[in-house]
């Protein structure tokens, strides 16, 4: 990650058309590369984007990427349907300036340390946390993606810049992901019982 991808995605914004609307495939071409930790972020990035249907399709994708890892792989062909996921317009814009932003302030904050968090050996842990946030992304919760999204992302970053603190962040973000779906689903089951006893059921 440097610099010039942030100024890639600036570019991509302000000088493409009026209508531009970019895919998941197109958004991983403007990063020049196709590593397992720059599609996880993407995924992460758009299961957060508003979209009818976007985070059950991504999180098939994210668990996907799990196994990958869990093998030992870094890459993992883009599936068709996942790659054709477009964002529209609006949401485009948004995108390419939040991963120019975010890059920008990597660069800036982050650097190898800790880095045993980045060893292979941790691989397998970082692959089934990868599992466990795309299961809270596929599941309905109202606002439920956002958490484990952010999670996903600092992962990816601090993957990116073997940098072990931020993937504490990750693993914090995503433990408070894990909370807030159990008092969801908690809250869900107290109501469901009192409509039982209110309907005599």
């Amino acid at each position: 990650m440097n610099e010039g991808i942030a100024q890639r995605l600036r570019g991509a914004a302000s000088e493409g058309p009026q209508a531009l609307r970019l895919s998941l495939r197109e958004l991983l071409q403007l990063h020049g590369e196709g590593s397992g930790a720059v599609l996880l972020m993407l995924m992460a990035l758009l299961s957060t984007v508003p979209i009818a249907g976007a985070g059950t399709v991504l999180s098939l994708g994210i668990f996907a990427l799990a196994g990958a890892w869990l093998r030992g792989r870094d890459t993992l062909p883009l599936p068709e349907r996942l790659a054709r996921l477009t964002l529209n317009e609006t949401w485009t814009r948004r995108c390419l300036h939040g991963l120019a932003w975010t890059y920008e302030r990597a660069e800036r904050w982050m650097c190898p340390r800790w880095q045993a968090l980045c060893h292979a050996r941790a691989r397998f842990w970082w692959a089934l946390w990868i599992a466990l946030m795309a299961a809270l992304i596929f599941l309905p919760l109202p606002l439920g993606n956002v958490l484990p999204g952010t999670s996903l992302m600092l992962l990816s970053l601090g993957w990116l810049f073997r940098d072990g603190i931020a993937l504490l962040l990750s693993a914090a973000t995503g433990a408070v992901g894990v909370g807030y779906a159990i008092s969801v689903g908690h809250l869900a089951f107290a109501a469901w019982q009192h409509m039982g006893a209110w309907f005599g059921l």
